[in-house]
């Protein structure tokens, strides 16, 4: 209880905290800064100000606080792996790891940058998407990992493999013949999409196949 209490202040206290500095930062810029990088300006004509450095640090502060919850969830993802490799059950997690998937709508955040200084990167956080699959992870919490349960893993795994790889194949295939819409900028931008969606759909086919998978056999089981 006091592990998990501990975790929920590492997550949120930074969270607050960057949230009240964008509120102050935001309030400054519309009083005091004709409400500067909040509304859409054009970027390729920006001069700083000493005025823009409040917004520009929230900016920085949200951005770091994103990579360092990502790094939270990957290292926790890669204790729960330690730990199930050395016991009989899936260890417990809570449901709300799924809610992490929400952040790949940041990804839509790219045709706005795009539109506005030709940034791309935002398009990566669709790979966030894969987050959800963890909603059937903690389906499957304190389940039995038997010999059956393992192959089914391997299953789901092999089965999510094999259709990212399918779509990143399909999209080299159709991109790398030429420029899209004659524009070699949007042929990239439909990789990067592509290519994170690939990946987001493998996390979460690996899961919610592998949920699936153990469903049937019980109702099997149940059945006989």
């Amino acid at each position: 209880m006091i592990m998990k209490k501990t975790n929920v202040r590492r997550m949120a206290v930074p969270g607050v905290l960057c949230a009240v500095f964008t509120a102050v930062s935001a309030w400054h810029s519309v009083k005091y800064n004709d409400a500067r990088i909040i509304k859409p300006m054009d970027y390729s004509e920006y001069t700083f100000r000493i005025q823009d450095l409040p917004m520009i640090l929230s900016i920085g502060f949200i951005i770091l606080y994103v990579l360092y919850l990502f790094c939270l969830l990957m290292k926790k993802i890669r204790v729960r792996k330690s730990i199930e490799a050395n016991t009989q059950t899936v260890r417990s997690i809570s449901p709300g790891y799924g809610l992490f998937g929400f952040f790949g709508l940041f990804g839509f955040f790219g045709f706005w940058t795009y539109s506005v200084d030709k940034t791309i990167f935002p398009f990566v956080f669709f790979v966030f998407f894969g987050f959800f699959g963890y909603f059937y992870t903690a389906k499957l919490s304190g389940t039995l990992m038997d010999e059956r349960f393992r192959e089914n893993q391997v299953k789901a795994g092999a089965a999510a493999n094999k259709t990212a790889l399918t779509i990143i194949f399909a999209a080299v295939l159709v991109l790398g013949q030429g420029r899209l819409i004659g524009s070699l900028e949007f042929t990239l931008i439909a990789f990067v999409i592509a290519v994170s969606l690939a990946l987001a759909l493998e996390r979460f086919l690996s899961q919610y196949l592998l949920y699936r998978y153990d469903q049937e056999d019980g109702f099997e089981e149940s059945g006989e």
